[in-house]
């Protein structure tokens, strides 16, 4: 690779890591890349539930599949959608200042169509015919394919269709605004498709929803994942600490949202529209969250924003954060990790917080996100087989490689 970068970032959920992102890793660093930095989910994650998982044996189980430094993308960035998820996890690789490449994976692996296509997704010119487009009760996402279609022909607006694509051109709209030097990694995805259930086909890397269902099911899933993220997770599993499910507080998520206002709502990300007079109303009809999830869907609310929205009202989380982390929060690392640390300390233009006193010594706003990091983990307890009292955040720490500074409790130790 011509101007091979040393370090490469990646981004994820690892909801689990399986072995395609174990593959991942390995072609970024046959690409000529040195070293891996990924910034990771926490507790929850984009698809508005919680990750099967605690961050930490996840961020241990990037660790053991090849990943240097682990960071956490924060709450209000990781349970957003596309275009925001992408900001805050670019902005945290950028932050650290010495990270060359964004690697992911899509599915037409050409970083140069993905780059277009967010230009064109961006152009001052397709604003008013997308406008026109929602005027008439398209969803969003078939508004824009059908603008660009037209705008920008055919290829472009197939690039729309497939969700690692998407992502990837979120990624590019995420450099372009930032004005950072990384220049995108493009690799071509291989596998079941990304929200693929059942088994996968002979010979392909199962996706993390297959996984997840198999997981959920009680069903063998080992083979489907490196060894030693397999034995972390089953480590978790013995323990009562996964897999996390919302399904586990339904109870306590309908009774928060039926003691909201339309006020409340309203300060929710992702609401507008009067789709808060729409969410109350469901909240004090619901009886279930799969119901409650029925109520508000629409054609112009999918899914995915509905779980986002109501996984907001539970958490806590309004519409009121920053644009971006305000923190790089450390999850774990290995030996050229903590050497990538020693030059982001020189390079770096956030603070690098090892431990919960190094964000507790920063501002007002550093206070906030983690103040709302902290009550997420305390409610996702309640999500495991057997929920754990507060203060996780207070007392779990970023791991290495050698050692481990978290879970003292003896109960949880490795």
């Amino acid at each position: 690779m011509v101007g091979k970068p040393l370090i490469a970032g990646i981004v994820a959920e690892f909801n689990p890591l399986h072995s395609g992102h174990a593959s991942l890793i390995r072609k970024v660093r046959e690409a000529g890349c040195d070293a891996v930095v990924v910034v990771m989910s926490g507790n929850f994650v984009q698809r508005g539930e919680p990750a099967l998982f605690y961050k930490w044996p996840r961020a241990r189980a990037a660790l053991a599949c090849g990943a240097d430094l682990v960071l956490e993308l924060p709450l209000p960035w990781a349970a957003a959608g596309a275009e925001r998820f992408a900001l805050g996890a670019v902005s945290i690789l950028s932050a650290l200042g010495c990270v060359g490449a964004l690697a992911f994976g899509s599915e037409n692996g050409d970083a140069a169509g993905l780059q277009r296509a967010a230009k064109a997704v961006c152009s001052p010119a397709l604003r008013p015919l997308l406008r026109k487009k929602l005027a008439s009760g398209i969803p969003f996402a078939a508004a824009r394919e059908d603008a660009v279609r037209e705008l920008f022909g055919g290829e472009t607006a197939d690039l729309l269709r497939e969700p690692n694509n998407i992502l990837g051109i979120e990624y590019c709209k995420a450099l372009d605004r930032l004005g950072s030097p990384m220049r995108p990694l493009a690799f071509l995805r291989s596998g079941s498709p990304h929200d693929a259930g059942g088994a996968p086909d002979e010979g392909e890397f199962a996706s993390s929803s297959q996984i997840r269902e198999l997981i959920l099911n009680g069903r063998p899933f080992s083979r489907l994942v490196p060894p030693e993220a397999g034995e972390i997770y089953r480590r978790e599993m013995d323990a009562g600490r996964a897999p996390a499910l919302l399904k586990r507080a339904e109870t306590a998520v309908l009774a928060k949202m039926r003691c909201m206002s339309r006020g409340d709502f309203r300060s929710l990300p992702d609401v507008s529209e009067g789709l808060e007079n729409r969410i109350y109303e469901s909240a004090r009809a619901a009886v279930s969250l799969e119901d409650l999830y029925a109520r508000i869907k629409s054609k112009r609310y999918p899914l995915a924003r509905v779980r986002r929205i109501v996984l907001s009202a539970f958490l806590g989380l309004t519409a009121d954060f920053p644009r971006l982390p305000p923190y790089l929060r450390l999850l774990g690392f290995s030996e050229k990790g903590r050497r990538i640390l020693n030059t982001a300390k020189k390079t770096a233009s956030l603070p690098i917080a090892a431990n919960v006193s190094d964000i507790l010594s920063l501002d007002k706003t550093a206070d906030n996100v983690f103040e709302l990091e902290n009550r997420a983990t305390d409610l996702y307890s309640l999500c495991t087989p057997c929920a754990e009292p507060c203060g996780l955040e207070m007392t779990c720490a970023c791991w290495e490689r050698k050692y481990l500074f978290g879970y003292s409790d003896k109960r949880n130790k490795l």
